[in-house]
């Protein structure tokens, strides 16, 4: 039987921010599908955190607009992260499995997702420091 995942949003976040720092290093090393992969990880746990703290049932789910419009009901400013949401999504799937006549992710592609989500990060990471 698999281990029980934490349901403390502290634990999450230990784990979220060695995500981001690996999305960071493959930034730096030039791997723009790993680092989209590892920007989606990470913003997909701060989600998962965050929705922690408000008494939400953790279940398995990836998918970065579904948790978002989870988080909108307790936090409605969340609401303009969902663009850059539903993009880094696609990042995990970019990662994990192959497709045919895929053009690949851009390194400028990823930081500027990066860049679009900083403020989404900062503001969970203020409320559950």
């Amino acid at each position: 039987m698999p281990p029980e995942e934490s349901r403390y949003p502290k634990d999450w976040l230990k784990v979220d921010e060695r995500d981001w720092r690996r999305m960071g290093q493959a930034l730096n090393d030039g791997d723009a599908e790993e680092a989209g992969f590892w920007l989606q990880q990470a913003v997909e746990k701060y989600l998962k955190a965050y929705l922690l703290s408000k008494g939400w049932v953790l279940r398995k789910i990836h998918d970065l607009e579904i948790l978002l419009n989870e988080a909108v009901v307790h936090m409605p400013a969340f609401g303009q992260y969902g663009i850059v949401c539903q993009r880094i999504s696609g990042y995990y799937l970019t990662e994990r499995y192959p497709f045919v006549d895929s053009p690949g992710l851009k390194l400028d592609e990823v930081s500027g997702s990066r860049d679009g989500v900083k403020g989404l990060v900062e503001s969970i990471r203020l409320e559950l420091e």
